[in-house]
């Protein structure tokens, strides 16, 4: 189904935005390292093409209406092919489950962001063996380490639009968690039905406020292996000093493989699988982009929120950031202090750490390009005028009329119990344990029912996911970090919630006890020494066959604690899906009124499904005042960065060849120099990270991998004279493999000799 709520459970507190992560460090303003590294005093009206950026991450079916455009840019490619997602190159882009990926192979080899395998790297990490600080490179199949149970591959094989059965009849629905509910039981019958074949993972998608639905097949790919990443000063070079920032000169880039059964069908991992034989993989660019040059980027964005309400956008501004952004920064400080207490916990942390790191300097980022740019009034501006569109029409106001007074109703009792969704969400993922104990809850209430009963993250077809994900929590968990975040998510609510959440919440752990920092540390140091759910065996058991009548009686306190607290999740699931279900029927008009309104086709939400944007490498200046960045940085200014300490740390071989000029073919002769990344106008957000970036032939040039901070409220409003996206530059990613690390295995495999 997706998203609940506008911006909770589908902002979700804890959404990790996946673009380069790293230390916590904010600046203020652009590095300053290199000053005049890619800026120029030019005007950039002089270096502008024509072409002005619309914005959108479109369909692939909606671009037969930009082909003209394209054309005009310099297309080459068949434009029949950019339409159709199953042909090249549409067809080589994968999904990774948040991340966005393609091969590049026919023998399965996949490329994507380092900030993308993260995961992988800590799984297969120890302190005497760190993958996450000094990368992995695979010289042979047998040496490809396993990303743990829970990585995939999802390979796109279908498109089907469902709207028609999805939608039939629900606006003569009264009720609105019935009217949800019917979405719900329409949706488990479609996926039934898709899934029937093996291997194959379905998901409803909905576009436009609810308006389409499209029925999705993928080949769901269980064995996936980390072949190669760079050195963390490579790959995460600038950290979060540099982050969503330019200049910049990150290596940004990794290399998995997928691997099947003999039969060439997807299977649990074994030493016996064989490499996957992908339809087709990309083809490397046999020339470098430049200036102006056409490109686009296709894969999976997660979510935008640019048909979103004046109510929903202020909310963001005045409420969801500003509570976000002081959640990230308490989680933060305490993952660094225990971090430099224990190395085992700063290891199992690091995943966590980078993510919120990001997702800090996203979200501030996001809230300061929403203030500044008026957004909130903005979009007050855009339905004041919805209004009067509707209004002027007699047939608009009978289709319309109702629609904004309905929103607004729905949206204000939302915001009645808001607070106490907020402080649960918290308490459930940041404490694993717990976490896992409301699931184990939440399973066995569900498995008595038949399965088409279910709810649908816990029908049949995810129990193997569910008890992959607590298998995998051992290589993660640690008892310090775990209570730890336990004791600060109950401070927190005891100090930034509302009395609703308070009162409800706190006396389920605390009993009478006053929420004081000493009786938090007795309580959960108790609940944690005390309970068996640390060890994996005991979990899955549980999760597998546990009934509520075993649960109510268990003597395990953190099980007892999720059997007292389920009342309380049921409670604002049920409102969600009541929400829901009112939208359903509301919101599709909404989004209908603004297509009407709207001076040219638009684009739905991102939702994670494949998307394809086009523009062209520009540069941008981010103030009126400021110079203009060019578009390109090269290897001599990652160099000048370098201080010997993180996160400005690169190997100390990338440095030797970079300062001794040892090129060869992957010099960029305008820039005299190895190109590092690039900027384009493309208009990406979270999920597109490791998306293939590609050239007006359909050939890779490089991997999306982050977007400028002056742009950051471009998910809720797209600014195309400062909107760019960040791009790590095939020609470095190679000569990176080539002459600094001896991936030349892989290169031969890509098709590309070595030459260095």
């Amino acid at each position: 189904m997706g998203c609940r709520s506008p911006l909770i459970s589908c902002a979700a507190v804890f959404v990790l935005a996946a673009c380069a992560d790293g230390p916590t460090q904010l600046p203020a303003a652009a590095p300053t390292a290199v000053p005049t590294a890619g800026t120029t005093n030019v005007p950039p009206l002089t270096a502008r093409p024509s072409f002005e950026n619309p914005g959108g991450m479109w369909l692939p079916k909606q671009l037969e209406a930009h082909l003209d455009t394209l054309k005009k840019l310099g297309l080459e490619l068949d434009p029949q092919k950019l339409v159709d997602p199953m042909a090249y190159p549409l067809g080589a882009v994968v999904s990774l489950g948040g991340c966005s990926a393609s091969f590049v192979s026919p023998e399965g080899l996949i490329v994507t962001n380092h900030h993308c395998v993260t995961g992988a790297l800590g799984y297969n990490s120890t302190p005497e063996q760190n993958l996450l600080e000094n990368g992995y490179l695979a010289k042979t199949r047998s040496d490809e380490k396993w990303n743990g149970p829970t990585a995939r591959v999802y390979v796109t094989e279908a498109f089907n639009d469902v709207t028609d059965f999805v939608r039939a009849g629900l606006d003569q629905i009264q009720d609105d968690k019935k009217r949800f509910e019917t979405i719900e039981t329409r949706e488990k019958e479609l996926i039934a039905k898709c899934e029937k074949r093996p291997n194959i993972r379905c998901d409803l998608a909905s576009y436009f406020g609810g308006g389409q639905y499209l029925l999705i097949e993928k080949l769901e790919i269980k064995d996936v292996r980390i072949v190669y990443a760079p050195h963390e000063g490579v790959g995460n070079f600038g950290g979060e000093v540099d982050n969503w920032r330019w200049p910049r000169h990150g290596g940004d880039f990794a290399f998995l493989r997928a691997y099947v059964g003999r039969d060439g069908k997807p299977a649990a991992h074994s030493p016996d699988n064989v490499p996957y034989k992908p339809r087709m993989h990309l083809r490397l660019a046999s020339r470098g982009l430049g200036p102006g040059d056409l490109v686009f980027v296709a894969g999976y964005p997660g979510r935008t929120m640019r048909l979103s309400t004046a109510d929903e956008t202020a909310e963001a501004v005045d409420w969801f950031y500003p509570k976000r952004i002081r959640l990230f920064e308490d989680y933060l400080a305490l993952i660094e202090k225990l971090g430099k207490e224990d190395p085992d916990v700063a290891i199992k942390a690091k995943p966590t750490e980078r993510g919120l790191a990001n997702a800090l300097t996203y979200t501030k980022g996001s809230l300061e390009g929403l203030t500044k740019g008026g957004a909130a009034d903005l979009r007050k501006k855009r339905e004041a005028e919805l209004k009067s569109f509707i209004a002027a029409d007699p047939d608009r106001q009978k289709r319309f009329g109702e629609v904004l007074p309905r929103l607004e109703k729905h949206f204000a009792e939302r915001v009645k119990h808001r607070e106490l969704a907020y402080a649960l969400s918290e308490i459930e993922r940041m404490s694993s344990l717990v976490g896992a104990a409301h699931t184990i809850v939440r399973m066995a209430e569900e498995r008595p029912k038949a399965d088409a009963l279910r709810k649908p993250d816990l029908q049949e077809r995810n129990w193997q996911r569910l008890e992959q994900e607590q298998q995998a929590l051992e290589k993660r968990y640690s008892r310090k970090l775990d209570s730890s975040m336990l004791k600060l998510a109950l401070a927190r609510i005891s100090k930034h919630s509302d009395e609703n959440a308070r009162s409800r919440v706190l006396p389920v752990f605390l009993g009478k006890l006053e929420p004081s920092e000493a009786n938090i540390d007795k309580v959960v140091e108790r609940l944690y020494r005390e309970t068996k759910l640390e060890d994996i065996a005991a979990r899955v058991e549980l999760l597998k066959k546990a009934n509520l009548t075993r649960l109510r009686a268990s003597r395990d306190p953190i099980l007892r604690l999720a059997v007292e607290l389920r009342p309380l999740f049921k409670a604002r699931d049920d409102r969600a899906d009541a929400e829901m279900g009112a939208l359903a029927s509301v919101r599709p008009l909404y989004v209908a009124a603004l297509r009407e309104h709207a001076p040219a086709p638009i684009a739905p939400d991102a939702n994670g499904t494949l998307r394809v944007t086009y523009g062209t490498v520009r540069g941008y200046r981010p103030k009126p005042d400021a110079p203009t960045y060019t578009p390109f940085t090269k290897l001599e200014e990652l160099v000048a960065k370098v201080t010997g300490k993180e996160p400005f740390d690169a190997p100390p071989r990338l440095v030797e060849l970079a300062k001794s000029k040892k090129f060869g073919p992957y010099t960029d002769q305008r820039l005299g120099s190895v190109p590092v990344d690039f900027l384009a106008d493309l208009d990406i957000t979270g999920g597109n990270s490791g998306s293939p970036t590609l050239n007006a032939r359909g050939e890779l040039v490089g991997l999306a991998f982050d977007g400028n901070y002056e742009a950051m409220a471009s998910d809720w409003v797209f600014m195309p004279d400062i909107t760019r996206s960040i791009h790590v530059d095939l020609r470095f990613m190679t000569w990176v493999m080539d002459a600094v690390d001896g991936a030349d295995h892989l290169l031969v495999e890509m098709g590309k000799q070595p030459a260095l």
